[in-house]
């Protein structure tokens, strides 16, 4: 096989690769979850957009204790203490902005856009 052929070959496979992640990362998020993660005191991101009814699954990679709130007009929530390697799960029911903070670490912000 020519080198031309060859790196046609690898190229397709390549393309194959991409497209099989790209799948995974679609049905992903067509399952209507999507994953905060909690480190160095800091959600990461610190702004997502989802659709109403959809859950953000908020993951303590943190050496330290966090608890998790939402206080807005359109709902409340407020998780227990969440040790290191915990994960809670929030679902967003209704459309608007929801701003999520940490009551042990106040500077903690995280922006929720709910379309």
């Amino acid at each position: 096989m020519s080198l031309t052929r060859r790196a046609q070959w690898v190229a397709v496979g390549l393309i194959g690769a991409v497209c099989a992640g790209a799948d995974a990362v679609v049905a992903a998020l067509a399952d209507g979850n999507h994953t905060i993660v909690q480190n160095n005191r800091a959600f990461l991101p610190t702004e997502v957009t989802i659709r109403h009814g959809e859950t953000l699954a908020f993951n303590n990679n943190d050496e330290f204790i966090h608890q998790i709130y939402v206080d807005s007009p359109a709902m409340t929530f407020d998780s227990a203490e969440q040790p290191p390697g915990q994960s809670v799960k929030v679902t967003f029911p209704s459309a608007g902005d929801f701003p999520v903070r940490c009551h042990i670490h106040p500077k903690m912000k995280l922006l929720v856009h709910v379309k």
